[in-house]
């Protein structure tokens, strides 16, 4: 996958400019938390924009159709993502919890 995709992504999902080097990672979590309280703060712009553009466009206001489309398609592929990371999560949850101690 090309570098650009991949920010293209980061970008879509909220968490850009969150690279940490070993320097600065903290072991206590928060920055994941604030990654993910990022993502879905931007899924939830994404999808108020995107059903904004579609109202204007079932309406007659719509000047630009693919404004609409691309705001869809944009909010979709982020809930996906989003949806995908959470899934993960539970899933790593899941598996240290069958871990004995």
């Amino acid at each position: 996958m090309p570098l650009s995709s991949i920010q293209m992504i980061q970008g879509m999902a909220g968490v850009q400019g969150t690279t940490a080097t070993t320097a600065t990672q903290s072991t206590d979590g928060s920055g994941f938390g604030a990654a993910l309280t990022g993502a879905v703060d931007n899924l939830q712009q994404m999808s108020s924009t995107s059903n904004e553009l579609a109202i204007k466009a079932v309406t007659g206001d719509l000047t630009d159709i693919h404004s609409a489309t691309i705001a869809s398609t944009r909010a979709q592929v982020t809930l996906e993502l989003v949806a995908a990371v959470r899934n993960k999560g539970v899933d790593a949850f899941n598996e240290i919890m069958r871990m004995q101690a």
